[in-house]
């Protein structure tokens, strides 16, 4: 894997967005359009980044944000809204100057609906209302949105993003140039037939809207939507072909936010969704021993097992990836939706039967992640020699908590305290056996991520 990282040079904003126009074709008075498809957390973060840094350069770019209309936001979320609103002088100034205030009030009383597309155009994130981000544009008709943009950035959950890029390719159809596209989606799907493998966001969208892998890239990181936007310090890679991904990390990269540039796409897709199944189970064993750092720290040596050895499994280069994996597992686990997604349901504030899909959070991608990466290592055709036993088991019964995850939130036989079983099971290997078994056989499936 071959990677750089891209610092502050000569160049200022608008030389950067020059640039960017430049490879793009771009004449004078023709601009630059970008879109973002999806308005969960991260994508309208991202989107906002972009109309911070680029969009008062009006007759060179445009930034817009599309979102599925008529999604109301109720009364409840209206009051929040509104103190949020009201906490925040900067705010309130702007709602006031743009004429936009009063239907807060209305909807603060009651007297009146807000609109999730309506609010966004305010700066407010239905899934992250607590931090008001700068007014974006919006549009709610999909081909509108997407059939002569420049980059799409795919802010959807996994689970939608096969669906809504098959649509959107109808309207492509006609086009002589191909967009880039940006995914920002963690979540996987698993194909058993006929040979078990991975099949990942970019992926479904190369194969839904016939855009070639190399217009196709990959941006993830150890990243709190919030936090960034707040200019908290943060990092994250964007992986895919040479010839976009070193002149979008320069074109992304603010100084707060750090942009690497990584060629091996894949497989930090593959380990964006894997972390956010162990990141259920440590919400679970958090709520469930009254945040024990004890249990919590045993719970962690045997997810990270886990994720080793499934690692080799995927790539014959696991230990390029153990720095990145972990990040993004340490700060999942501290405060991303996955983990407060166990906890809620360890509290009973949730049950299984609400769906994945939640009311301020958005999509809960680590459910279909535990179900797809279980089923696929299940498969006998992937079977590795088990350590003490001397015989061939599928990967999956060496990974006793992502079958006990499993089990959990997918079969639905067990209950959420059942979690604490498979760190109390006396048979239980040693975590650190089980990385040096990893270590020590070649577990390497090319097959796995569609490699012959």
């Amino acid at each position: 894997m071959v990677g750089s990282v891209h610092v502050n040079g000569t160049n200022g904003t608008e030389e950067r967005l020059d640039e960017l126009r430049r490879l793009l074709g771009k004449s004078e008075g023709d601009l630059l359009k970008i879109v973002s498809i999806g308005a969960g957390a991260w994508g309208s973060v991202f989107a906002a980044l972009l109309q911070d840094a680029y969009g008062h350069f009006r007759e060179k770019v445009q930034i817009r944000v599309w979102r599925r209309p008529g999604r109301a936001v109720d009364r409840s979320t209206a009051e929040h809204l509104f103190d949020v609103i009201n906490s925040r002088e900067d705010v309130l100034r702007r709602l006031i100057r743009r004429c936009a205030y009063l239907k807060y009030v209305e909807a603060r009383l009651g007297d009146r609906t807000l609109y999730a597309d309506e609010i966004l155009r305010d700066g407010f994130c239905l899934n992250m209302v607590d931090t008001p981000l700068c007014p974006l544009k919006v549009v709610t008709n999909l081909q509108e949105a997407v059939w002569d943009a420049d980059i799409v950035v795919n802010g959807l959950p996994s689970t939608e993003t096969r669906e809504v890029f098959e649509e959107l390719s109808k309207y492509w159809k006609e086009r002589i140039s191909v967009p880039v596209i940006i995914s920002l989606a963690k979540g996987i799907e698993a194909s058993l037939d006929p040979i078990p493998r991975i099949i990942t966001p970019t992926q479904m969208i190369s194969s839904a809207a016939g855009v070639p892998t190399e217009n196709i890239l990959y941006l993830g990181g150890p990243n709190i939507a919030s936090e960034i936007y707040n200019k908290e310090y943060a990092n994250a890679r964007i992986c895919g072909s040479n010839k976009w991904r070193k002149p979008l990390a320069k074109f992304l990269r603010q100084p707060h936010f750090i942009v690497w540039d990584n060629s091996d796409l894949v497989t930090h897709e593959v380990m964006g969704g894997l972390k956010n199944v162990y990141a259920i189970g440590a919400g679970m064993v958090a709520a469930l021993t009254n945040e024990s750092a004890t249990s919590k720290s045993v719970y962690f040596a045997h997810c990270t097992s886990e994720m080793i050895f499934i690692t080799h499994l995927l790539t014959e280069q696991p230990e390029k990836l153990a720095g990145p994996l972990l990040a993004d597992t340490y700060v999942t686990l501290l405060k991303g939706r996955n983990a407060w997604y166990g906890q809620m349901l360890a509290k009973g504030e949730l049950r299984l039967d609400m769906g994945d899909s939640i009311k301020g959070k958005g999509m809960i991608q680590g459910i279909s992640a535990v179900g797809a990466f279980f089923e696929l290592l299940s498969q006998p055709s992937l079977s590795v020699q088990h350590p003490e036993e001397n015989k061939q088991v599928a990967p999956a019964e060496l990974c006793p908590i992502l079958k006990r995850l499993y089990r959990i939130l997918i079969k639905r036989e067990l209950p959420v305290r059942d979690i604490l079983q498979a760190l109390r099971d006396e048979t239980m290997n040693d975590p650190r056996e089980r990385i040096e078994m990893a270590q020590s056989h070649a577990f390497y499936r090319p097959s796995l991520l569609g490699k012959p």
